[in-house]
Protein backbone atom coordinates (compact mmCIF):
# COMPACT_ATOMS: atom_id res chain seq x y z
CA UNK A 1 0.00 0.00 0.00
CA UNK A 2 1.57 3.07 -1.09
CA UNK A 3 0.70 6.66 0.92
CA UNK A 4 0.59 10.47 -0.38
CA UNK A 5 0.39 12.88 2.05
CA UNK A 6 0.73 16.83 0.74
CA UNK A 7 0.00 19.51 3.04
CA UNK A 8 -1.08 23.61 1.97
CA UNK A 9 -1.77 26.97 3.53
CA UNK A 10 -4.68 28.97 1.44
CA UNK A 11 -4.66 32.65 1.76
CA UNK A 12 -8.38 32.47 2.69
CA UNK A 13 -10.74 31.20 5.21
CA UNK A 14 -11.91 27.56 5.78
CA UNK A 15 -15.79 28.06 4.70
CA UNK A 16 -14.77 29.57 1.24
CA UNK A 17 -11.71 27.08 0.56
CA UNK A 18 -14.55 24.02 1.34
CA UNK A 19 -16.73 25.80 -0.64
CA UNK A 20 -14.30 26.16 -3.99
CA UNK A 21 -13.18 22.83 -3.66
CA UNK A 22 -16.49 21.04 -3.32
CA UNK A 23 -17.57 22.68 -6.37
CA UNK A 24 -16.37 19.52 -8.33
CA UNK A 25 -17.20 20.92 -12.10
CA UNK A 26 -15.61 24.03 -11.05
CA UNK A 27 -12.12 21.34 -11.15
CA UNK A 28 -12.44 22.42 -14.87
CA UNK A 29 -11.65 25.93 -14.62
CA UNK A 30 -9.03 25.83 -11.93
CA UNK A 31 -7.36 22.57 -10.79
CA UNK A 32 -5.00 21.67 -14.14
CA UNK A 33 -6.84 17.79 -14.24
CA UNK A 34 -8.66 18.57 -17.52
CA UNK A 35 -12.59 18.47 -17.68
CA UNK A 36 -14.80 17.70 -14.62
CA UNK A 37 -18.18 17.20 -14.79
CA UNK A 38 -20.91 15.36 -12.33
CA UNK A 39 -22.18 11.67 -13.55
CA UNK A 40 -24.57 11.73 -9.90
CA UNK A 41 -25.23 13.91 -8.16
CA UNK A 42 -24.64 13.67 -3.98
CA UNK A 43 -26.32 13.87 -0.53
CA UNK A 44 -26.19 16.90 -0.09
CA UNK A 45 -26.77 18.06 -3.57
CA UNK A 46 -25.01 17.97 -6.36
CA UNK A 47 -21.07 17.65 -4.38
CA UNK A 48 -22.21 15.18 -1.45
CA UNK A 49 -22.40 11.71 -0.88
CA UNK A 50 -22.60 9.29 -3.66
CA UNK A 51 -21.88 11.97 -6.28
CA UNK A 52 -19.68 10.47 -9.25
CA UNK A 53 -16.99 12.85 -10.22
CA UNK A 54 -15.55 12.34 -13.63
CA UNK A 55 -12.34 13.59 -15.13
CA UNK A 56 -11.50 14.06 -18.97
CA UNK A 57 -9.05 14.38 -20.96
CA UNK A 58 -8.98 14.67 -24.71
CA UNK A 59 -12.59 13.49 -24.90
CA UNK A 60 -11.60 10.22 -22.66
CA UNK A 61 -13.12 9.75 -19.23
CA UNK A 62 -10.19 9.00 -17.36
CA UNK A 63 -11.24 8.92 -13.84
CA UNK A 64 -14.13 8.63 -11.99
CA UNK A 65 -14.50 9.40 -8.43
CA UNK A 66 -17.30 8.81 -5.88
CA UNK A 67 -17.66 11.13 -2.54
CA UNK A 68 -17.71 9.15 0.38
CA UNK A 69 -17.94 11.37 3.06
CA UNK A 70 -19.05 15.01 3.37
CA UNK A 71 -18.66 16.86 6.30
CA UNK A 72 -19.10 20.63 5.82
CA UNK A 73 -16.53 22.56 6.18
CA UNK A 74 -13.92 20.26 7.59
CA UNK A 75 -13.46 16.69 5.51
CA UNK A 76 -14.46 15.39 2.41
CA UNK A 77 -13.15 11.54 1.46
CA UNK A 78 -13.43 9.52 -1.51
CA UNK A 79 -12.24 6.71 -3.48
CA UNK A 80 -11.69 5.78 -7.44
CA UNK A 81 -14.14 3.69 -8.41
CA UNK A 82 -13.01 2.90 -12.13
CA UNK A 83 -10.21 4.86 -14.67
CA UNK A 84 -7.39 4.21 -16.54
CA UNK A 85 -4.88 4.69 -13.90
CA UNK A 86 -2.43 2.01 -12.90
CA UNK A 87 -3.99 1.88 -9.46
CA UNK A 88 -6.72 -0.03 -7.35
CA UNK A 89 -8.70 0.07 -3.74
CA UNK A 90 -7.32 4.29 -4.00
CA UNK A 91 -8.90 5.64 -0.90
CA UNK A 92 -8.53 9.54 -0.69
CA UNK A 93 -9.06 11.98 2.46
CA UNK A 94 -9.15 16.17 2.31
CA UNK A 95 -9.00 17.69 5.67
CA UNK A 96 -9.54 21.51 5.83
CA UNK A 97 -8.23 23.48 9.37
CA UNK A 98 -8.51 26.78 10.28
CA UNK A 99 -5.16 28.83 11.19
CA UNK A 100 -5.61 32.63 11.49
CA UNK A 101 -7.73 33.44 8.84
CA UNK A 102 -6.31 31.07 6.85
CA UNK A 103 -6.82 27.21 5.74
CA UNK A 104 -4.31 24.52 5.94
CA UNK A 105 -5.43 21.79 3.49
CA UNK A 106 -4.31 18.29 3.64
CA UNK A 107 -4.36 15.47 1.02
CA UNK A 108 -3.74 12.21 1.67
CA UNK A 109 -4.28 9.22 -0.19
CA UNK A 110 -3.73 5.63 -0.18
CA UNK A 111 -3.37 2.96 -3.11
CA UNK A 112 -2.11 -0.07 -4.47
CA UNK A 113 -0.24 -0.14 -7.30
CA UNK A 114 2.23 -2.33 -9.51
CA UNK A 115 4.20 0.55 -10.82
CA UNK A 116 7.17 1.88 -8.78
CA UNK A 117 7.66 5.35 -7.65
CA UNK A 118 3.69 6.05 -8.67
CA UNK A 119 3.27 7.92 -5.10
CA UNK A 120 6.17 10.06 -5.84
CA UNK A 121 4.13 11.44 -9.20
CA UNK A 122 0.80 11.51 -7.00
CA UNK A 123 3.18 14.20 -4.92
CA UNK A 124 4.48 16.37 -7.93
CA UNK A 125 0.78 16.44 -9.32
Amino acid sequence: MQQVEVTEIINAPVQAVWDRYTDHVSWSDWAGLGKVRLEREGTPPPNGVGCVRVFSNAGLNVVYEEVLSFEPPRRMTYRVVRGAVPLKDHLGEVLFEPRDGRTLVTWRCQFDSKIPGLGGLFRAL
